[in-house]
């Protein structure tokens, strides 16, 4: 039987937004992914090779998934909104997901500027209930923006990340990650750049490993 994939436009705060979603080849759905994309005025999609990932990952996982693209992006309405509005989006986007899958556990990843939407807005739900049952951030960028709050967020949060990023130096990432609250998790792939750019099978495999711990890398 093959896959669910729905084209979705949902109502954002700032006009209609394009979105993707789609469930596992086959097996029992097991949780809800939201997945965000990097920065919009650099080329930022949903269709971006490390987003397409982090889902498939996800999916094989058993998850079902929503991607969808920021205000201002592809066919979505708007304009960009420096963070606070992208925020919102994310916010509306996880909305619609837990409304059509209420059952379910949810969690959310992001690339880049996705994963500092993600982790901010998963953070600010940390005391919810129900709360996500885990953050996964890729390239998460340490370069600009502050992430003071990541102090104090009891979440599971998952950063995996190349050992070479222009965006989050390494070195930088590790010094930030000791302050990080508990738990957490910090997985660095060989690569060639922020991309993940001769990596994407072994940053595949982590994503899935995380989602996922009985898979095999």
């Amino acid at each position: 039987m093959p896959r669910k994939i729905e084209s979705l436009l949902l109502d954002g705060p700032a006009g209609k937004l394009e979105a993707l979603l789609e469930e596992p080849e086959d097996g029992e759905l097991r949780e809800a992914c939201l997945v965000c994309h990097p920065h919009p005025l650099f080329g930022g999609t949903m269709h971006n090779k490390v987003v397409y990932r982090i889902a498939r990952a996800m999916r094989h996982a058993g998850a079902v998934v929503l991607r969808f693209n920021f205000r201002g992006v592809g066919s979505s309405e708007g304009e960009h909104a420096h963070g606070p509005g992208e925020m919102e989006d994310a916010r509306c986007a996880l909305g619609v997901l837990r409304q059509r899958y209420p059952q379910l556990p949810f969690s959310m990843a992001g690339f880049s500027f996705g994963s500092r939407i993600i982790m901010k807005l998963g953070c600010s739900m940390q005391h919810n209930t129900p709360a996500p049952v885990r953050l996964i951030a890729a390239g998460f960028p340490t370069s600009r923006g502050r992430f003071d709050y990541l102090a104090h967020c009891s979440l599971p949060k998952y950063f995996v990340h190349s050992t070479i990023d222009e965006h989050g130096p390494r070195r930088e990432l590790e010094a930030a990650f000791e302050w990080f609250e508990e738990p957490k998790s910090l997985q660095f792939i060989e690569a060639e750049d922020h991309f993940f750019a001769g990596a994407l099978d072994e940053f595949e495999a982590a994503i899935l490993a995380i989602a996922h711990p009985a898979s095999p890398r």
